[in-house]
């Protein structure tokens, strides 16, 4: 039997996979950003259905997520490469060497059944070839010119998954080759809340995430404001956000993980979520209502596809807008709230469709041997 015909007449327990997950930060809690916690869940939930995970990922990440880690070596360059005036910056080496690396790793093994690439670099879509295993890679960002181009050269035993309907037609050139996966939340880890009278705000704090908008609504709306997340742009924060932190109207709860984000989302009467780019997910938005929490958003990227007006949430065009709409998630449903996103948000739904998929790219690499 072939190898890509014994992969498609396999169930979960037995698939091998090996996980590509972002180089810049380890898949750790807590998670520097939507897409550590993305890879982190999708291995655990693998994991738990009993497929052995391999993962390549930055150094401190979680062990404990996968049955093997392998950590992407570390950047070790003399004083005379550091001083040639045209070296890049250290991330960009690093992020070539940490693919580079990993797809030469992958190269010599035969026990992985599946490739599933989270990286935002070409190499690995470009190297795809030299490794036994086909690969399905997920597109997290807008379009990145190597990977795009890179993207366009890819045979049948490589697939490309979006995380949204927004985000795959901005890859215009590979669309018609992309199938759209939506990220997913773990109900067991975020549990439908009581609710409560503060406002909340979760995110990297960058003027992209624009924490800014939301202080500037709660504070016209006269409502308390709690904000969570990791200080990503100190400058951008000591100038536009901490001026406002007097720790009663608006209250800075730290960069939470586990139990405490879920908590923080179930205590608040509505999350607030205010990018000031098209956001491609918003993986903010999905765990807030997987708490049953509405969600007030610009309608911004992917976000149309979670949010639905008077239902779970509102959506406004603009910034100016979204002082007004606090006031009309008061009396939305909770519960159903909740038991929607355990329908269309639920980590479970997700992996499901990914292993389809595992399996179906097996069969069609089989058909053509």
């Amino acid at each position: 039997m072939s190898f890509a015909r014994s992969l498609a007449d396999r169930d979960a327990r037995e698939l091998r996979i090996a996980v590509i997950a972002p180089s810049r930060f380890p898949v750790a809690e807590p998670f520097a950003g939507g897409q550590e916690s993305f890879v982190w869940q999708l291995c655990e939930t693998l994991r738990a259905r009993g497929a052995r995970v391999v993962l390549y990922a930055a150094a401190g990440s979680d062990p404990t997520v996968c049955d093997e880690l392998q950590v992407f070596p570390p950047l070790s360059l003399s004083d005379t490469a550091w001083a040639d005036t045209t070296c890049p910056p250290p991330e960009e080496i690093e992020s070539h060497l940490a693919y580079l690396w990993a797809m030469r790793h992958l190269r010599q093994r035969t026990d992985i059944d599946v490739v599933h690439n989270h990286s935002l670099h070409h190499y690995p879509v470009a190297l795809a070839d030299l490794v036994q295993a086909p690969m399905v890679t997920t597109l997290h960002t807008p379009p990145f010119s190597w990977l795009e181009a890179t993207a366009q050269l890819a045979d049948r035993r490589q697939i490309f998954t979006s995380v949204s309907h927004f985000l795959a037609a901005q890859w215009s050139t590979l669309s018609h080759r992309i199938q759209v996966v939506h990220n997913g939340v773990d109900p067991a880890r975020f549990r439908l809340g009581p609710g409560g009278d503060t406002l909340a705000w979760v995110g990297r704090i960058t003027p992209e995430k624009a924490p800014h908008l939301a202080i500037q609504a709660a504070l016209r709306r006269g409502r308390r404001l709690r904000l969570a997340g990791p200080v990503s742009d100190k400058d951008y924060a000591a100038a536009h956000v901490f001026p406002f932190v007097d720790g009663e109207q608006v209250h800075y709860a730290g960069h939470l993980s586990g139990p405490e984000l879920a908590a923080f989302y179930g205590t608040s009467t509505a999350t607030l979520v205010t990018p000031d780019w098209t956001e491609p997910f918003g993986l903010v938005a999905a765990e807030s209502l997987m708490c049953g929490t509405p969600v007030v958003a610009l309608a911004r990227g992917g976000l149309p596809e979670l949010v639905r007006p008077g239902v779970n949430g509102v959506l406004v065009d603009a910034p100016e807008q979204l002082a007004d709409a606090i006031a009309a998630v008061d009396g939305l449903d909770r519960p159903a709230i909740r038991a929607a996103a355990e329908q269309e948000l639920s980590v479970h739904v997700m992996v499901d469709t990914y292993l389809a998929l595992y399996r179906g790219l097996a069969a069609d690499v089989a058909q053509a041997v």
